[in-house]
């Protein structure tokens, strides 16, 4: 991909670390580091430049080993789970790839596949989660799913009940949890409506209207909002269950709403902070 040189970082970050931690690998979910190493250029200009992201925290992802990520997810397209994979590869000691859950909806369109999978996403599917962690990969579950993505503007920073499923795969796998959160996601996107009947006819979880789209024409309604974003990841919270607790269903559904709770609190406490969402902090 060859960017105006407006949208050129002044300095690309490329770590050959990275790029060479998967040389020769061939991975069955379509992980590929040329798609990396051609989209970091225009990715990396939306984290420096477009929306200044701040990012504090990222060294709590483990250099080596399994772990569960989770956070909020916000923002109608999935920015904040490309800002975060940029911010891992440009900012961590030691960067690795994030294996995101994706929908099956973002999964169904060719071009947006072959982004997707080229990132690191994989299905949304339990099985899958847990077959990678056992293979001591780093996991992205958004609770939320696209309840969050798909938030009226009027209802933004409010979580929506996190599923549990991601409480059930670190104590199968005896993984740590990593919480994540974003602000500034809830505002790229202002999501006016939903519109439910195409939803339906294209088997999409919402059909969004927003101050661009679908007025617009599809590129022109796809440019986010020039939000400052803030992604600040937690320290890792160990479980210490034991495996057979895994089909203990009120167990999860426990730890899965206190994580959720603090992660509300937590994004309640930055956004006071916050001076607007076009300025920062």
């Amino acid at each position: 991909m060859h960017l105006p040189s407006a949208l050129v970082p002044k300095r690309v970050k490329f770590r050959p670390e990275y790029y060479s931690r998967y040389e020769g690998e061939t991975d069955e979910f379509g992980f590929d580091p040329e798609t990396v190493k051609q989209w970091q250029p225009f990715l990396q200009f939306l984290y420096e430049e477009y929306f200044q992201v701040q990012a504090s925290g990222i060294n709590n992802i483990p250099q080596n080993g399994r772990a569960v990520i989770i956070g909020n997810h916000t923002g109608v397209l999935p920015i904040d789970a490309f800002m975060t994979f940029i911010a891992v590869l440009l900012h961590h000691q030691s960067p690795r790839r994030i294996r995101c859950l994706t929908h099956t909806f973002l999964r169904s369109n060719r071009y947006v596949k072959d982004l997707i999978c080229g990132f690191g996403g994989v299905p949304a599917k339990y099985d899958i989660a847990k077959k990678l962690l056992e293979d001591d990969e780093l996991v992205f579950f958004y609770p939320e799913g696209p309840r969050g993505t798909g938030k009226p503007f009027p209802m933004r920073y409010r979580l929506c009940d996190f599923d549990h499923g991601f409480v059930k795969a670190a104590i199968a796998t005896g993984s740590p949890i990593i919480p994540i959160t974003t602000v500034g996601g809830d505002e790229i996107y202002p999501l006016l409506a939903n519109i439910k009947s195409v939803a339906r006819l294209l088997d999409a979880p919402y059909w969004p209207v927003t101050l661009t789209g679908p007025w617009l024409p599809f590129m022109s309604s796809c440019i986010p909002l020039p939000i400052k974003l803030l992604i600040n990841t937690g320290t890792p919270i160990y479980l210490n269950y034991p495996p057979e607790r895994a089909t203990d269903r009120q167990l999860h559904i426990r730890i899965a709403r206190e994580i959720q709770y603090d992660i509300q609190r937590e994004l309640n406490s930055i956004l006071r902070e916050r001076r607007s969402p076009f300025v920062g902090w």
